[in-house]
């Protein structure tokens, strides 16, 4: 275990050019096709910290693992994963309403073998479903099980009640914060509302645009104590993603990070939290010397 560790963190740190074939290549086999399809919603207290991106990164990250992956973009009225993905979906979540659609029929290919089903961009009316058109959509997605080993569900900020929903039936959850107090504060609101309705418990923290390790390493500490000692919420940690302007120009590209600009730090940083995701326990990414000029050059506070 402890040389796959270091073999592991060896992979992510290295500093030899980034090879999309081959950078996962000599990762152990996880042996996870007897296991179910694992169900992860990606969510955050609020809009704006990086919660989508994240989302798509990671999905092809884990994409070329080996992996089959489905992305569900459930962020109801301000879905936009396939804006990200720089793809284009002929049908969308809310066409599972309809009798004669059906869950092949919005499935949709993004890059890397990565499948995505559409929320339908800006569709505000949506974002308060009935009970009995829930109930439709969800008997309709019981099949993406069959399509991906792994399911990362892009829920919406807050904690409406669709997100709730989603929070609670998934099996695990990824909450989302940056190191501005309104996000921690709204963080940690969706830890008190998990801890409050999930069955079963089973969160992790990624802390995202951080400028140094320890500002991420303080935003962690606050929010796991606070959630052990008043919540009794056990929060595993993720890791953290630097800032990294290069996030914004990809964005700007409808071209995600991973492939238009996979030697960055924030891709290294994604790439580790894949791995994480699936190996368990938190590989830290430390700036180097020029990103450590960064900090104060291109990034002033």
């Amino acid at each position: 275990m402890h040389d796959q560790a270091a073999m592991l963190r060896k992979l992510v740190e290295s500093k030899q050019s980034f090879n999309q074939q081959a950078i996962f290549e000599n990762i152990p086999e996880l042996n996870l096709n007897d296991q179910k399809t694992r169900i992860i919603a990606v969510t955050s207290g609020k809009g704006g910290v990086g919660k989508t991106n994240l989302t798509v990164n990671l999905a092809i990250s884990l994409s070329m693992i080996g992996k089959k992956v489905l992305i569900i973009d459930a962020d109801l009225g301000m879905a936009n994963v396939d804006v990200v993905l720089g793809a284009v979906a002929k049908y969308n979540l809310m066409h599972l309403l309809r009798d004669d659609i059906t869950i092949r029929d919005v499935l949709s290919a993004g890059p890397y073998g990565v499948n995505f089903i559409s929320g339908g961009s800006g569709i505000e009316q949506l974002t308060n479903l009935s009970e009995t058109d829930r109930k439709k959509i969800m008997g309709k997605l019981y099949d993406c099980d069959k399509f991906a080993d792994i399911i990362l569900v892009d829920t919406g900020a807050g904690l409406g009640h669709n997100v709730l929903d989603f929070l609670v039936a998934a099996d695990e959850v990824v909450l989302v914060t940056t190191p501005e107090p309104t996000a921690m504060t709204d963080a940690y609101a969706v830890m008190k509302a998990y801890s409050i309705y999930a069955a079963q418990r089973n969160i992790k923290l990624v802390v995202n645009r951080v400028y140094d390790e320890y500002e991420g390493k303080d935003v962690i500490l606050k929010l796991v104590k606070t959630a052990r000692r008043f919540l009794n919420l056990d929060v595993e940690v993720l890791g953290e993603i630097y800032e990294d302007r290069n996030m914004m120009n990809a964005v700007k590209r409808q071209n995600p990070l991973m492939i238009s600009y996979p030697n960055t730090l924030a891709a290294k940083c994604i790439r580790a939290i894949a791995i994480s995701l699936l190996h368990g326990g938190t590989i830290t990414i430390t700036r180097g010397w020029k990103n450590f000029l960064q900090k104060f050059i291109v990034f002033p506070r």
